[in-house]
């Protein structure tokens, strides 16, 4: 595997902690040693130099304590303390089943590597309040905690009331031990229910973002908006869409993300869990689950409306034996394989373009749902100008594939661009969710060629649109184009010939896992 690693005989969940401290980069992650399935949570640690190679450490937080942890260590953060030492916000499960939030700090900060964790003698440090009415099994998952411009600490708990308000409980603090619930959330929406790895972070001068990983429908959605520190309020912007509908980091397998600044490189980056398509019976039987994403960094987009993201740059000393295509024109029910490639461990960059758009279909009014669209259209549809785009993890003889592609469609006299992931022939012969995803691209088709980065791990396909615009992540299990077997093509099953304006395709060497 690559940076997307799997670990042998554990189930490995949502990403916590990250960080760097001392030129080391830190992830924790939700880990049970003893299953590839929920249950006994502990927090596995690995460090990095690179973000791509990675030792693994001893687990740093077991469950131990009956009063706020015996049942399970789950997700929380890091904070880098005024003092330049890090500390731990996480959840614990008590005996009694309550979610409580504890902390813990490093028993040397002398080591870079931060190998030995203690569990403050005050935990629990914060406690679901009964009077008001926190559910005291819906609460948990802290923030990065940051200081505001009184000089205390402020950290968001998740949590949800009467089954469809999703809230960002807000808690201060003057010692990071003591504290205090504010009054009033930093934020709620009464569409979502409940708030999972709630995450809040400073993407410019004057905005900032808002993320919640939704439990009932496991979607990364945001909002971008405006916090006014002196009433610690966050508002969203007008237009930027507070539930499910709205912005999603990813609009595939992806979730319980945990975002960190990198100080060294001046940079945010983002992390995420991919869980399994496949049952609790089959994950059991291979040994192992869940995998980390590729990190990405991210950014706001000039236009201040949304999120950009991209594989970190570190990604790229993985490249080998570069293949370029020249400007290619890909007729309409074409296909082409990009040889020279390993088709199981890729990165491919490709960008396309429409000499003149005359064959677009008219989006119907009743096709609201961009998913809806892409999974009803498919791949193999033949359309006006798409679908077209890559088959990757593909057999030799398109028996097997995952399609990442365009649709270009018209409404009201403006175009509108789809990108779906479709993986329903991605395996021959298992019986698991196989789903078709979908999201409008904000680019202009007439004034802005389409590009499309997919990096490929066995079983990973992550897609980058439009510069990042859009980004999707898809989980697949091939039987036929595995390792050697497995190509890559450019397809086109419109009726519109289309361009490749420019393609460079590398092979990915292996990261190192120790």
């Amino acid at each position: 595997m690559l940076v997307n690693w799997a670990i042998h005989d554990l189930g490995f969940t949502d990403p916590n902690g990250p960080m760097i401290y001392k030129g080391i980069y830190h992830l924790f992650y939700q880990y049970n040693p003893g299953s590839a399935v929920w249950g006994n949570i502990t927090w596995g640690h690995a460090t990095s130099t690179d973000l791509v190679n990675w030792i693994i450490h001893p687990i740093s937080l077991f469950p131990s304590e009956p009063s706020y942890d015996i049942k399970g260590c789950w997700s929380g953060s890091a904070t880098i303390l005024q003092d330049g030492t890090p500390a731990i916000l996480y959840t614990g499960i008590d005996s009694n089943n309550n979610q409580v939030q504890n902390l813990a700090v490093p028993k040397n900060s002398s080591d870079p590597y931060l190998v030995e964790w203690i569990k403050s003698p005050s935990n629990p440090i914060m406690e679901p309040n009964a009077v008001n009415k926190i559910n005291s099994t819906l609460f948990r998952d802290p923030t990065t905690a940051w200081l505001g411009h009184d000089g205390k600490w402020r950290v968001i708990v998740g949590n949800e009331r009467e089954q469809t308000t999703g809230l960002a409980l807000l808690y201060t603090s003057s010692d990071f031990i003591h504290w205090t619930e504010a009054e009033h959330p930093l934020h709620s929406s009464n569409e979502t229910g409940m708030w999972e790895c709630p995450d809040f972070f400073r993407v410019s001068t004057h905005k900032h973002v808002l993320k919640a990983s939704v439990f009932r429908s496991l979607v990364e959605y945001y909002t971008v908006g405006t916090y006014d520190r002196d009433t610690d309020i966050f508002v969203p912007d007008a237009g930027s869409v507070d539930n499910e509908s709205g912005l999603r980091l990813d609009y595939g397998k992806y979730y319980a993300s945990k975002s960190f600044f990198d100080g060294d490189k001046n940079r945010r980056i983002l992390l995420s869990w991919i869980n399994e398509s496949t049952s609790a019976n089959i994950d059991i039987m291979k040994g192992w689950s869940g995998l980390q994403a590729f990190p990405r960094k991210i950014w706001l987009d000039k236009s201040a409306k949304q999120l950009v993201q991209w594989p970190v740059e570190e990604i790229e000393k993985l490249r080998t034996n570069q293949v370029k295509l020249p400007i290619t024109t890909v007729k309409a029910g074409s296909l082409v394989e990009v040889l020279g490639v390993t088709g199981a461990q890729a990165d491919v960059e490709i960008s396309f373009s429409i000499p003149m758009l005359e064959k677009e279909e008219v989006l119907e009014s009743s096709w609201t749902n961009p998913q809806e669209i892409c999974s009803r259209r498919g791949s193999s549809a033949n359309g006006g100008v798409g679908p077209f785009g890559l088959l990757v993890i593909a057999s030799s003889d398109i028996q097997e594939f995952t399609a990442v592609f365009f649709i270009v469609l018209k409404k009201n006299d403006k175009f509108v661009v789809l990108m779906c992931s479709d993986q329903k022939r991605s395996s021959l012969g298992l019986d698991y969710d196989k789903p078709t995803y979908g999201a409008v691209l904000d680019v202009d088709p007439v004034k802005q060629n389409l590009s499309l980065r997919t990096l490929i791990d066995h079983s990973i396909v992550e897609s980058f649109g439009g510069g990042g615009k859009t980004c999707i992540t898809a989980r697949v299990y091939p039987t036929l184009a595995i390792n050697d077997n497995a190509h890559i093509f450019i397809f086109n099953n419109g009726s519109q010939h289309v361009e490749i304006s420019n393609l460079n395709a590398w092979s990915l060497k292996q990261a190192q896992i120790h």
